[in-house]
């Protein structure tokens, strides 16, 4: 019988083989017969606290064991899950509980003052029962810490019982997931059992498959967003590997957690690779690992060569997006692994590139990448709005082109491109020109308004801690002075010590557009 909702695959994966381990969080460990039976309880005590099918249960956690159960109980009950960045502000946590109407918000110590100060500003959206009687919510339910009034313990949700019965309908909306989608304002993307089922199959489908029983997959990327909810997460379900769980990325915590528990499949974003390519022993440290999967973003060619170089892993790249739940293209099983390439669709996924009339543009010409597949969302919340178009295409409002063979190359996101006396500056590749100047870590490129172009090139650029901070703007110009047109070279160089990154590891393009509009109204 096919599977309809997500956590049943866990039922499957607990009666084939449930003395094997399926989660580890430091030194809590979990098999999946475990797994199987925390889901039950707490689906039932999501009953208990008036849930019903379709109720929105809110987590804002780090990575650890109770949001997976947390996850995959809200969807055995048959309400739908709603995943908050544990470092977002509680500004946004307000927003994000009283638009998605969440019934429930589960806490732990690093952000349940976060919670309970989003709700000191945020209406009430509904009434929630718990052991304490019935309170305005969203109710808290706290994790490993004191509760204050009307919240309840994390405990209490686990109510003992026969076993529940998954809702069958695969079209029941199951994640709420925010993005800033193709508008630049955050709002969620609805994700069904059939996108999230469908996709999980379909990036299982490379040849050789991303990860099989045997794997022990790292689970380090934030589970709050798509690649680690169901890139990782559901490709463990679906072939009951052991997933450990990291907190957060930390370089050498992590590098010790991949040798202790012997890692052998690696899911991460460039940020990464980034930190660990000087290691001088990363080879030894990452030798149980056979896999490594960098998404999130695009990786530079000559940073690729150089891990690979350095420790003999190969690094599969792939292309994807929240609205696609996410995986559309994938290196994996590709005949060659060609500079720059994001790989090929993977198996039920298509792809096409369009120019603005909406026509198929030729091998090689760039143009608006078009996803189809029964991965596509439903829209986002909570009418459905900008889903995919009747004949199944979603546009994804980036730009790549694909080759002859079928190999998809990005180029860049049409929100972010600049236009600079009417002529399309890409900042990819700016951004690609400017990290092969000597001092420069990390770039950013974003436009800036001028008067005399309409916009202008403005890059952020991140020096290594050896670099010449005050000669490194000039070299960056006088570098993009001989390798750019002049349309795009930058018209301003701005030295950080950092670049803000979203949880996936992006570099939080917004944050920088922001912090300039502040400055060019006086405000910063």
């Amino acid at each position: 019988m096919p599977v309809t909702n997500v956590a049943e695959l866990v039922r499957r994966r607990a009666s084939q083989h449930g003395d094997h381990p399926a989660l580890v969080d430091g030194a809590a460990r979990l098999t999946w017969a475990q797994l199987d039976q925390q889901v039950d309880a707490v689906a039932r005590g999501l009953a208990g606290a008036g849930l019903v099918a379709g109720h929105r249960v809110a987590f804002a956690l780090p990575n650890r064991l109770e949001l997976v159960v947390t996850y995959l109980a809200t969807l055995r009950a048959g309400c739908v899950a709603v995943p908050l960045n544990p470092t977002s502000a509680a500004g946004e946590v307000a927003r994000m509980l009283a638009d998605s109407g969440a019934r429930l918000c589960v806490a732990d110590p690093s952000t349940v003052a976060t919670v309970r100060a989003a709700l000191d500003d945020a209406p009430p959206t509904a009434t929630v029962t718990g052991p304490s009687g019935a309170a305005p919510g969203p109710r808290v339910v706290v994790v490993d810490s004191s509760v204050g009034p009307g919240e309840m313990t994390y405990a209490d949700l686990h109510v003992d019982g026969s076993p529940v019965l998954s809702p069958l309908d695969r079209e029941a909306l199951a994640v709420l997931l925010y993005t800033s989608g193709t508008s630049g304002r955050p709002r969620a993307a609805m994700l069904s059992h059939r996108a999230l089922l469908a996709n999980i199959d379909q990036a299982s489908q490379t040849n050789p498959a991303p990860v099989n029983r045997r794997d022990v997959v790292l689970g380090v990327l934030p589970l709050s967003h798509v690649y680690g909810l169901n890139a990782v997460l559901g490709q463990v379900l679906l072939q009951g590997a052991t997933l450990v769980l990291g907190r957060r990325f930390d370089p050498e915590e992590t590098l010790r957690l991949v040798a202790a528990e012997q890692v052998t499949v690696l899911p991460v974003a460039p940020p990464v690779i980034v930190a660990w390519v000087g290691g001088d022993d990363v080879a030894d440290r990452l030798r149980s690992v056979r896999t490594l999967l960098s998404g999130a973003g695009p990786l530079a060619e000559d940073l690729v060569r150089e891990f690979e170089s350095r420790t003999g892993i190969v690094v599969e790249q792939g292309y994807g997006l929240t609205e696609a739940a996410p995986i559309v293209t994938s290196t994996i099983g590709t005949p060659v692994h060609k500079p720059g390439s994001a790989g090929r669709a993977v198996p039920g996924v298509e792809v096409r590139v369009v120019d603005a009339a909406g026509a198929a543009t030729g091998v090689d010409d760039a143009g608006e990448i078009m996803v189809r597949g029964d991965n596509g969302f439903s829209g986002y919340w909570p009418d459905g709005a900008e889903g995919p178009s009747s004949d199944g295409w979603l546009a994804t409002g980036d730009i790549g082109f694909l080759d002859s063979d079928g190999d998809l190359f990005m180029v860049d996101r049409v929100k972010e491109m600049v236009i600079v006396s009417g002529f399309n500056v890409y900042p990819s590749e700016i951004e690609e020109v400017v990290r092969e100047v000597t001092g420069v870590r990390e770039c950013a490129v974003i436009g800036m308004p001028d008067k005399r172009t309409g916009e202008a090139v403005l890059v952020y650029v991140a020096p290594t801690p050896a670099a010449d901070r005050e000669a490194l703007p000039d070299a960056v110009r006088q570098h993009c002075a001989h390798r750019l047109a002049r349309f795009k070279q930058p018209a301003g160089v701005e030295l950080v010590d950092t670049l803000p990154h979203s949880a996936s590891g992006k570099v939080a393009k917004g944050r920088l557009r922001a912090e300039q509009r502040r400055r060019a109204m006086g405000l910063a």
